[in-house]
């Protein structure tokens, strides 16, 4: 099946494992206008409207004294290493070898803020306080993602956590959280964002992923920071003449999509399990964290594709998006929103059947 062919059954589907159910840009466009909070007057570059609002809740929400509101992550997480670098008078910085800076941001850590990057740990695992414990020169900043994207949505134990960010402190280090799906944490450790994220000096969080919102992040911390930080935001061009719009669409994220968080983990352990009794395939973790996993097969990822195509254009369920190859076989980032709680177990349990069966 050619890319075009499984878009074109895609766009036929009603059901969907992977992700919220679709929405067009019409239908995103008409959930702001209907908001009481689109009725307040725009701001003009991050001043006034709702977006200073949002900056207070999220602040409010985190625990600390501000935030600004960015157009995106990658701009707020080098911005906020960055920052304590400079404080620091040290260039570096330490975090996972498949950390989003490293991977997915064609280095721009190094070339545009010139830090120096120290790689904790392996990549198929998540980093130890044992870890940190071997770096013998001083770090501006540690930054620790919650939970590890790259290695199917994994956290460490709030002990290890714990133990991670005591070892940092001790050492002078900053503590910056890349909370790119932090929502989704809350049910794993069973703690307040503002105690999750109590131990670490910044936050970044996203609006655009679980929350479903328009593209948007949020940077949250000591008043002083944050107001350092907006004028780096106008420096990496990202002081848009208005940002309301997509200010909005993140509070209507936190309010539609945040309570029902812990559906979505609950069911992803549920799909884990469905997963764990086939061979040749793996779920990564064996037990899901949060509503997020990676699903590992030993065929092929153009296998994998054919045959979930296969099956959407049959019974127009989705149970995955693209798969990448890997090693000998393929793997496929699957997270639950609410399109996948309306999937029965039952159903899951035939279509994963079918799928494991034209595999082999």
């Amino acid at each position: 099946m050619t890319p075009e062919d499984f878009t074109q059954v895609v766009s036929q589907c009603t059901h969907f494992l992977n992700d919220h159910y679709p929405r067009t840009v019409r239908q995103r466009l008409e959930t702001i206008i209907e908001s009481p909070h689109s009725e307040l007057r725009r701001d003009a570059y991050g001043k006034g409207g709702f977006v200073n609002v949002l900056e207070s809740e999220i602040a409010e929400l985190m625990g600390k004294e501000a935030a600004v509101y960015m157009p995106s992550g990658t701009m707020a997480q080098q911005i906020a290493l960055r920052i304590w670098s400079d404080r620091a008078q040290n260039k570096s910085v330490a975090f996972h070898p498949l950390c989003h800076l490293q991977i997915h941001e064609h280095m721009a850590y190094q070339e545009l803020h010139h830090l120096e990057a120290v790689l904790l740990g392996e990549p198929d695992r998540l980093f130890t306080s044992e870890d940190l414990a071997t770096v013998n020169h001083p770090l501006a900043a540690l930054l620790i993602e919650l939970p590890q994207r790259e290695i199917g949505g994994s956290l460490p134990t709030w002990q290890e956590l714990e133990a991670i960010t005591q070892l940092a402190k001790s050492k002078g280090t900053k503590l910056h959280l890349d909370g790119a799906r932090l929502w989704e944490c809350g049910p794993y450790y069973e703690r307040s964002y503002k105690e999750i994220v109590a131990d670490f000096d910044s936050v970044y969080v996203s609006f655009y992923k679980v929350l479903s919102g328009l593209p948007g992040a949020a940077l949250a911390g000591p008043a002083d920071f944050i107001e350092e930080a907006r004028i780096w935001m106008r420096r990496h061009g990202g002081n848009l003449h208005m940002a309301s719009p997509g200010a909005v669409s993140a509070k209507l994220g936190l309010e539609t999509y945040l309570p029902r968080i812990p559906l979505y983990v609950t069911k992803a352990s549920e799909v884990a399990a469905i997963l764990n009794r086939f061979s040749g395939v793996r779920v990564v973790p064996e037990q899901p964290k949060t509503n997020m996993m990676h699903v590992r097969f030993e065929a092929s990822a153009e296998k994998v594709m054919d045959a979930v195509g296969q099956i959407a254009a049959r019974e127009k369920c989705l149970l995955f998006g693209w798969a990448r190859p890997e090693n000998d076989g393929s793997r496929v980032e699957l997270w639950i929103g609410d399109a996948g709680l309306d999937i029965p177990q039952e159903r899951l349990e035939s279509l994963f059947s079918e799928l494991i069966r034209s595999l082999t």
